[in-house]
């Protein structure tokens, strides 16, 4: 069923909706007649509005749980609050200090996003989400350490602090001073460049015969570079923080819901996609429970905003993932706030 046009809702009819809606997102229970008469300016009967009530549910736009005589809004009534009548409130000055101060922390940049995405999830009560290219960062130093039973632990430290570990296997019977030859030689020749450059500066020497190793050190040095791309230069990275945000109150009675959506965060590449799909929208992008088939089961939404640097160019995607009951009022101008911060970030 297509949205309704908000044009075709008489003033009683959006005053109701707007009305159910708002007290829904803000109690999350069903809104009857009565408590609507009690709040509505319209001086209506309960009876009078319960007419109304229905025309809006048979538009497709309320539902009438079996344990209530309420209302809530549907998917297609949210959809249309959303696009046609929802007011945006601004972040607060002490919302906008808490995001920027995250992202402005020292260390390395892949912390700096954690750490922002928390802020929001915080903020928002939902899980935040923020997805940006694989950075390639600038190698310093190189180092093996010996682990025995021909292994050893390659180690590589990049130009902003950050330390990455892999385990690398041995050929049988390779000298230990290979590992300390190779070590020396990738720091001193590949200190400065990126992986991918010196992952061509490498085969470039080794083609030439320049690179002053002998035959298991050139193994060694081929195998120490190689385990760092092993997942792909520009496989973007996902950071999820804030799960256990979804976990409140609310959820106690509906914790087949929140289950399936844990479920959902789990699955990493799905996410990513999702979020993929946003970059290339001008403004926030909200998925609205079964809109998206990832999260169709839980009934949860997303909503998403493109990271842009001050050239125009996407440089990511932060956003956040709750229950469709979310104050979207608050929570898209939040999206859209720690999105013009990590621009400046990412820039």
């Amino acid at each position: 069923m297509s949205t309704p046009p908000i044009s075709e809702l008489t003033d009683r009819a959006r005053d109701i909706f707007r009305i159910v809606v708002e007290s829904y997102l803000d109690a999350g229970q069903p809104v009857g007649s009565r408590t609507i008469s009690r709040v509505s300016p319209l001086n209506l009967s309960p009876a009078s509005i319960r007419n109304v009530m229905q025309d809006l549910e048979e538009l497709g736009l309320l539902a009438a749980p079996h344990t209530s005589a309420g209302r809530m809004p549907t998917e297609l009534g949210l959809r249309l609050f959303v696009d046609g009548m929802m007011q945006a409130s601004e972040p607060s000055v002490e919302e906008r200090a808490a995001i920027e101060s995250r992202a402005g922390a020292a260390g390395p940049i892949e912390e700096a996003l954690a750490n922002t995405t928390a802020a929001l999830s915080g903020l928002s009560a939902c899980a935040g989400l923020v997805l940006v290219p694989k950075a390639e960062r600038v190698l310093k130093q190189f180092g093996f350490v010996p682990l025995g039973e021909g292994r050893a632990l390659a180690v590589l430290v990049g130009d902003d602090g950050s330390v990455e570990n892999r385990v690398v296997e041995l050929p049988a019977g390779m000298p230990a001073g290979a590992l300390e030859q190779a070590a020396n030689y990738l720091t001193a020749t590949l200190g400065g460049l990126t992986l991918s450059e010196a992952r061509t500066r490498i085969a470039r020497e080794l083609r030439a015969e320049r690179a002053a190793l002998d035959v298991a050190a050139q193994g060694l040095v081929a195998r120490g570079l190689a385990v760092w791309s092993q997942d792909g230069d520009d496989r973007p990275v996902l950071i999820v923080r804030g799960q256990a945000r979804l976990l409140d109150s609310a959820a106690a009675d509906d914790l087949d819901r929140v289950g399936q959506l844990l479920d959902e965060l789990e699955g990493k590449q799905e996410i990513a996609r999702l979020l993929d799909s946003a970059r290339e929208a001008e403004a926030a992008r909200i998925f609205i429970g079964s809109e998206n088939k990832l999260f169709a089961l839980s009934g949860s939404s997303v909503i998403a905003k493109p990271v842009r640097a001050m050239d125009g160019r996407v440089v990511g995607v932060v956003g956040v993932i709750g229950p469709t009951r979310l104050n979207y009022a608050r929570v898209v101008p939040m999206v859209d706030f720690t999105a013009a911060t990590l621009a400046r970030l990412l820039a």
